[in-house]
């Protein structure tokens, strides 16, 4: 089978290269991706050692009054919290509806939602189905670095 590169025709079983990884032109640079997937896993990890650490979530009493006996210095212990998933909602929110529909469908093809030849399609459905917060959706998936990871392994970026 041969397909279409800038003016060119290319026999895909003699190069070895899928059309997906030679037909898609991203709004987002390959480098942004893997900078979100490196966020989205220090902003789990952040959040499991938060519990496990007895830090966020953990309410002491005291034994005598059984009055919460949980005190702390407002601001202060805020700063040393871990602002890694704050922060990967900020850059996620700064993108356009273009680069936030690329993001869904790698997302989605790396969940194995989509195939990787339907590249174009999956952004299309990703932009008619937005609605509400990108960033909201994408962080409420547990695993949305891997299914990143996967996506741009699917597509061979």
């Amino acid at each position: 089978m041969t397909i279409a590169n800038d003016e060119k025709w290319i026999d895909k079983e003699k190069t070895g290269l899928s059309e997906a990884a030679m037909d898609i032109n991203l709004t987002l640079s390959t480098d942004t991706i893997r900078m979100l997937v490196q966020k989205a896993r220090a902003a789990a990890s952040a959040m499991k050692d938060t519990f496990e650490d007895g830090h966020d979530g953990d309410v002491e009493f005291d034994a005598d009054t059984l009055e919460e006996g949980h005190n702390h210095d407002g601001l202060a212990e805020e700063e040393s919290d871990d602002l890694s998933n704050e922060e990967l909602r900020e850059l996620i929110e700064d993108f356009n509806v273009d680069e936030a529909a690329e993001l869904v469908a790698i997302t989605w093809i790396g969940r194995g939602d989509f195939d990787a030849e339907d590249f174009y399609q999956v952004v299309n459905e990703a932009r008619e189905r937005a609605v509400g917060s990108t960033a909201k959706y994408l962080l409420g998936m547990p695993l949305l670095a891997d299914y990143l990871e996967a996506g741009l392994d699917a597509l061979d970026l």
